[in-house]
């Protein structure tokens, strides 16, 4: 079959570790050590609230540690998808934090401005796209469903076009296409974002932050009245503030674990294609950042040297006990759905090979969006659980977080979307069957022209229902 062939001489390895030049690991913490502030993990809340703190303070001592390298979490295994949303739609905005709408759209928005500029300023290429962003409607209930936003989104002024199923099938052609909106405007693109980690990495290194990779956070306490001392394997850290940015990844800190669960997502790429497999496609003329409007949704793009990367759809999965070994990587079955549905997708690249598959695991929030916190009297703070918005969010989370913890607090850390408690999620088993039950129910829906049965419609009564 020609989805299972399609994989056979696949590596497991993200592509972005292939189009990025990976610096050199560096040494892990082997002694004792202080400093003012502690950040706890090397991806994007953490190297981006490096930053901004560096950049607020300058003579600030700073220490960033990593348990294994740079960039190596969810941070360099996404899709590279750039979004200016904060909250995960107007939709789900509105369920959890009325009234907060235009201001966290305006936020999104002023987020993503700096963020480029903050690359540009720094001479960081990260093969930005700025391509927009299409959602494609594979069935006629998602026909009517884009045609309200696109509706609504005219109306308000936004940049959108609207596809019928010929100017959708022109611009990407296929089978399954039915429709699309084109979301032109703002800076939504796509980005290689292992090169924003390994880039930011040098700008730290350049401006005196001390990083220590290899280097596995034990424990963190509160020491006297005014430090938290941080136990590493090889080492402590004093140090005035902490600020955590594990993200997905079991926290020593309670609050931060029962806040997100880590969900597995698998991706695809492509080996590139030739001008003829282009021409099938004429994906290459326009270059959307596409994902379809379903549930269970898929996310593809192109890169820079033509590969197309698949990823999402129903592949995705929550293991029992927030599962987050290394045994869920690479799964075959999760890699031969997700070739098997980009075939259906695109008949026309029969033949096509896949040059690598990876997988990453995404931190979710019941809110499905960011969560801040502090505690310890202002002396630890996090910002985790981007429910795959971290590429452009995770600057505004790590702007929040260190706002919680004084470098030039704003008026941001005193709205609802920063104060408001996060419904923790249930215990297991509990959290396990909901999930599950919620998965299934979704994939009905998709089958159903996205029609939302019993169970999904309690959980929009309840505010828990993921609705963009």
């Amino acid at each position: 079959m020609q989805h299972l062939d399609a994989l056979k001489n696949s590596t497991y390895r993200p592509i972005w570790f292939d189009l990025a030049q990976q610096p050199e690991t560096l040494a892990p913490l082997t002694t004792s050590n202080e400093c003012e502030l502690l950040i706890v993990g090397g991806g994007f809340t953490g190297l981006w609230a490096a930053l901004q703190a560096k950049e607020r303070a300058p003579e600030a001592d700073i220490i960033l540690i990593e348990k294994t390298f740079i960039g190596n979490g969810a941070s360099g295994r996404n899709g590279g998808f750039l979004n200016s949303s904060l909250a995960h739609g107007e939709t789900n905005t509105d369920h959890h934090f009325p009234g907060e709408a235009e201001k966290l759209y305006q936020l999104g928005q002023e987020n993503i401005t700096e963020l480029l500029a903050t690359l540009e300023r720094y001479g960081i290429d990260a093969d930005y796209e700025a391509v927009g962003e299409t959602e494609v409607a594979t069935n006629q209930g998602a026909v009517e469903a884009i045609r309200k936003y696109y509706d609504v989104e005219k109306s308000e002024g936004d940049d959108v076009v609207w596809l019928d199923q010929n100017d959708m099938q022109a611009q990407v052609n296929s089978p399954t296409y039915l429709a699309g909106l084109w979301r032109r405007g703002d800076q939504n693109g796509t980005v290689n974002p292992l090169k924003i980690c390994w880039g930011i990495k040098q700008v730290l290194l350049d401006l005196g932050v001390k990083i220590y990779e290899q280097t596995d956070l034990i424990d963190v306490q509160p020491s006297g009245k005014n430090h938290m001392m941080a136990q590493c394997e090889n080492g402590n850290i004093k140090s005035e503030k902490v600020l955590m940015a594990t993200n997905a990844f079991t926290s020593c800190i309670g609050k931060i674990r029962r806040s997100v669960i880590p969900v597995w997502d698998y991706q695809l790429a492509t080996e590139p294609l030739t001008q003829a497999q282009l021409d099938t496609i004429g994906w290459h003329k326009t270059r959307h950042a596409i994902g379809n409007h379903a549930n269970m949704f898929h996310y593809y793009r192109m890169t820079k040297d033509n590969r197309i990367t698949w990823g999402g759809g129903g592949a995705v999965r929550y293991y029992f006990n927030r599962g987050i070994s290394d045994n869920y990587a690479d799964i075959p079955e999760r890699f031969e759905q997700l070739s098997k549905e980009f075939f259906e997708t695109f008949p026309q690249l029969a033949g096509v090979k896949f040059s690598h598959r990876w997988s990453g695991i995404i931190a979710t929030s019941s809110r499905f969006c960011m969560v801040p916190g502090v505690t310890h009297n202002g002396r630890l703070s996090w910002a985790v659980g981007y429910t795959g918005l971290g590429v452009g969010a995770s600057r505004f989370g790590a702007r929040v977080a260190i706002e919680l913890l004084g470098y030039q607090p704003s008026d941001v850390i005193k709205m609802q979307f920063v104060r408001k408690w996060t419904l923790p999620w249930v215990p297991e088993p509990l959290r396990w069957i909901g999930v599950r039950l919620t998965q299934q129910a979704l994939i009905k829906a998709d089958k159903n022209n996205g029609k939302r049965g019993l169970w999904l419609k309690l959980l929009d009564a309840l505010n828990l229902g993921f609705t963009c």
